[in-house]
């Protein structure tokens, strides 16, 4: 088990849902980019870090039939499968580092609101990056949202990765155009705030 798994199976083991920095009651602008991405409810999503997140709740009270959920964590998902229930057979669970995963399939929108901003050695972004090349299908959608260039600077004890939109084209690099940024100011459970920044690319066919 890496120290990165070790990590985060422990967070998820001693902390609730509500007793994390990143918790979100309802992940809005997420649900609105993806939407935007490719609103066909048969389009193949994947939730890159997803935890115990929202998101796919969220994604099958929309219609969204073709979900996958990765995580470091089997804490976590397990967390996410209790609260959604007996629709969690829907779901591809897939225990994973996003750095080292062989994808087995293309996605039309990859989505990570919580996993890129934590690959702080570049080569890890490069594996990260390899994996997503792989698995998203031409002309499909990357939704990236990571802290923002004046957000925090450590989350959950660990050092971060700040980015714009500008940092995350070159990280991806050739083959993908922007199509939309937005900003967010997220307010954690103790209300404090953090600066968040979503950025969504477009595969070229």
């Amino acid at each position: 088990m890496s120290d990165r798994t070790t990590h985060w199976q422990n967070v998820y083991a001693t902390k609730g849902e509500a007793e994390v920095s990143w918790f979100q009651e309802s992940p809005a602008i997420s649900l609105e980019m993806i939407r935007a991405a490719n609103p066909d409810h048969g389009a193949d999503i994947i939730d890159i870090g997803g935890g115990a997140s929202r998101l796919v709740d969220a994604l099958l009270q929309d219609g969204y039939r073709d979900i996958a959920v990765l995580d470091l964590s089997a804490n976590a998902l397990d967390a996410a499968k209790k609260r959604i229930g007996a629709v969690a057979s829907a779901v591809d669970w897939i225990v994973a580092d996003a750095t080292t995963w062989q994808p087995v399939k293309t996605y039309d929108v990859w989505h990570d609101r919580a996993a890129f901003h934590f690959l702080t050695d570049p080569r890890d972004r490069t594996a990260y990056v390899g994996r997503l090349r792989t698995a998203v299908a031409s002309g499909g959608h990357v939704i990236i949202a990571t802290f923002a260039p004046d957000g925090p600077e450590k989350c959950s004890g660990l050092p971060v990765q700040r980015h714009d939109s500008a940092s995350l084209a070159a990280e991806l690099g050739p083959g993908f155009d922007l199509v939309e940024t937005r900003s967010q100011i997220h307010r954690t459970p103790w209300q404090s705030t953090q600066a968040f920044q979503f950025s969504r690319f477009r595969r070229r066919p």
